[in-house]
């Protein structure tokens, strides 16, 4: 199963992406991770990606593309992945595409998470609560000021995937403001509904 989890920051992607993964045995595909794992690698790339994701930017897509490329093609993608973090633009989207086509592969969904924006904010504040309060570290783009921007930026940026994968066939709209539990069985459903059709 090869799948995309759209939804902007704090949606619950990580969660419902832990789930997946379990479920059907495929590899999660991070883009924050991987780009975490450049910055902590502390080399020229790790350097630039830094800087850009404190400023809650955007990572330059060649970058991005060819860290999904490298991921994609490892042998522990072999029975499927989901994507978290890419495609965020409809460039981005149309690059994934190319990048599947070349190989012979498609994507079997892209799962969007619906949330409210307000809500959203509140829920990450209360998320960094929870990390201060358990002594862990906060990340930077959690900062609230960032937060806004990378909603911002999400809103600007990635929200016209919606169109985009519409068009395709391929979205498969889920309420994220639900119970964890509940959004986890309604991906479930239309994802059996889709392999069913």
């Amino acid at each position: 199963m090869r799948l995309v989890l759209l939804g902007p920051p704090g949606a619950g992607k990580g969660t419902q992406t832990e789930r997946l993964v379990a479920r059907y045995n495929i590899v999660p595909l991070s883009t924050g991770d991987m780009l975490r794992a450049a910055v902590a690698a502390e080399n020229a790339i790790g350097k630039k990606v830094k800087d850009t994701i404190s400023r809650g930017d955007l990572v330059p897509d060649e970058m991005v593309v060819s860290l999904i490329a490298q991921a994609i093609d490892a042998p522990e993608a072999k029975n499927g992945f989901i994507l978290d973090g890419f495609p965020r633009t409809v460039k981005q989207a149309e690059a994934l595409d190319r990048l599947l086509k070349d190989r012979g592969l498609k994507l079997d969904a892209v799962i969007e998470l619906k949330v409210d924006e307000a809500a959203l904010l509140a829920r990450i504040e209360k998320r960094v609560a929870e990390h201060k309060a358990k002594g862990h570290a906060v990340r930077s783009d959690d900062d609230p000021s960032v937060l806004r921007q990378r909603i911002a930026n999400y809103r600007k940026e990635t929200a016209p995937l919606s169109d985009y994968y519409q068009q395709t066939g391929a979205l498969l709209p889920i309420d994220g403001m639900q119970p964890m539990d509940k959004v986890e069985a309604e991906i479930e459903k239309a994802l059996q509904k889709r392999v069913a059709a």
